[in-house]
């Protein structure tokens, strides 16, 4: 499947987030980290407001980095929300849907005091698992 961009540009917020995501959680690389913050973003119904990106100095990364052995599949889920959003079927569309969910991805991952361990950030993020102060 045709991936929505070739790059994937992130910017200067989005930048910091990671920043401090992996200084917190001790995940290494980025991508896996913006993946994390694409589906945590797609599992909200309402459709994220549209970021463009800048030329503020952010990250770039390939579309085979960011998505790497799920490059079809994460093609497919961003078509489809891009879809479920009510976006036209163009490539710029697409690639409008992908930075929007990445962007509104980050700042969940980055918000509050829950992600200041790898365990932490796990039990919120990918298990649904409700932290000690019994919020979920």
């Amino acid at each position: 499947m045709k991936p929505p961009v070739e790059t994937v540009r992130i910017n200067k917020k989005g930048r910091d987030i990671l920043l401090k995501l992996k200084r917190h959680t001790g995940i290494e690389n980025w991508n896996v980290l913006c993946r994390w913050a694409l589906l945590v973003s797609l599992r909200e119904a309402k459709r994220p407001p549209l970021v463009k990106y800048n030329a503020d100095p952010g990250i770039e990364m390939s579309w085979k980095i960011f998505a790497g052995e799920q490059s079809d599949s994460i093609a497919a889920l961003v078509m489809q929300r891009a879809i479920a959003d009510e976006l036209n079927d163009t490539a710029e569309d697409r690639a409008d849907c992908l930075r929007a969910h990445v962007a509104r991805g980050l700042e969940y991952l980055g918000s509050g005091n829950e992600t200041r361990s790898i365990a932490s950030f796990l039990n919120r993020w990918a298990l649904g698992i409700s932290d000690s102060k019994g919020e979920s």
